[in-house]
């Protein structure tokens, strides 16, 4: 069951994308590398070219959900920025379970494309000044590199200050 739900995930984001009719790749992963620093780790890519797509729920008042994009070496400021940009007084990231209940994607897989239309998509202005990101493609067994530019095409907003860089560790 979870098997085909995640097929069918991927015929909806994979439609979505060719859609758009943007040049982009389609990247096979192993699931069990889907992880961004695994993934990147593995695969050879930067995490400067890694995008997560997050999603948080508002804890007051409950019931307001966004999807955030940022590159993999920054952190969502969801307790300023994002918070400020959907005027709730609480704000956390969206467990697992909820993460799947409002996207109909798995952690790991959680894309931009084929989002549900009422579901506000920010995306961090670092991610806008690449020339490709890869994302994820609606499964943990797949990836997409594409021009930043489709992420605004599926309704994306970009916003200044939505991520701030992770300092590097010691």
């Amino acid at each position: 069951m979870v098997e085909s739900f995640a097929m069918d995930v991927e015929q909806r984001v994979r439609a979505a994308v060719a859609a758009l009719d943007m040049d982009h790749e389609l990247l096979d992963c192993d699931p069990e590398l889907a992880d961004t620093n695994a993934f990147c780790a593995h695969y050879g890519y930067e995490l400067d070219r890694s995008a997560n797509t997050i999603v948080v729920a508002s804890k007051r008042p409950p019931g307001h959900y966004a999807a955030c994009v940022v590159l993999a070496n920054t952190r969502l400021d969801v307790n300023k920025t994002v918070r400020d940009l959907m005027d709730v007084r609480k704000l956390s990231f969206a467990p697992a379970d909820v993460t799947a209940e409002v996207t109909g994607m798995i952690m790991g897989g959680v894309t931009p494309f084929a989002l549900p239309p009422d579901l506000p998509l920010y995306v961090d202005s670092a991610v806008m000044n690449r020339d490709w990101v890869i994302v994820g493609g609606g499964s943990r067994s797949l990836k997409i590199k594409i021009s930043p530019q489709a992420l605004v095409a599926v309704g994306g907003r970009a916003i200044t200050g939505l991520a701030n860089p992770v300092p590097p560790t010691q």
